[in-house]
């Protein structure tokens, strides 16, 4: 049987140790050391994902996004890089690179995002933060915070 399909484009930098499995979509981006990236994700330029970072299956990570080391991205986690998207100019042409501005996302060092999670641009989720599944990020997220909710609200603080 053949190796199932992977795309990995030329320009991945993957650190020492990186598990990829099936049916992955990668370019432009880089990937620390030991970090593992499951089924049906989707990486796309400019990304940088820290070391022993895990990302789980489904999720998309989209250009402008920064995830530290030892972060945990649950299944199905949606990352969204332009506040107002839109298929055409006024002009009736569709967009392209130049049509509209990228706003990056950070999510720092030790950070836990929960399923089916959408993390809007221009937030930063802190240090050892935890976003409860299905959350819709809106705003920061304090270090050790624990959000849940549309929009994410903090619910607790992590003892640990």
């Amino acid at each position: 049987m053949s190796e199932p399909l992977k795309k990995i484009a030329n320009d991945v930098k993957l650190g020492r140790d990186v598990r990829i499995f099936n049916f992955v979509n990668l370019y432009g981006c880089r990937i620390g050391d030991e970090s593992r990236i499951g089924t049906f994700v989707e990486i796309q330029k400019g990304v940088v994902i820290g070391k022993r970072c895990k990302i789980q299956s489904h999720t998309f990570i989209c250009e402008g996004v920064t995830i530290e080391d030892d972060v945990f991205v649950g299944h199905g986690v949606m990352f969204i890089n332009d506040p107002d998207p839109r298929a055409t100019n006024p002009d009736g042409r569709l967009q392209g690179e130049a049509d509209w501005a990228c706003i990056p996302i950070l999510v720092k060092k030790g950070a836990s995002i929960g399923s089916n999670a959408t993390i809007l641009c221009g937030v930063t989720i802190g240090e050892e933060a935890l976003v409860g599944a299905g959350a819709v990020v809106t705003k920061d997220i304090p270090a050790k915070a624990v959000v849940a909710g549309n929009p994410a609200t903090v619910m607790r603080h992590r003892s640990r």
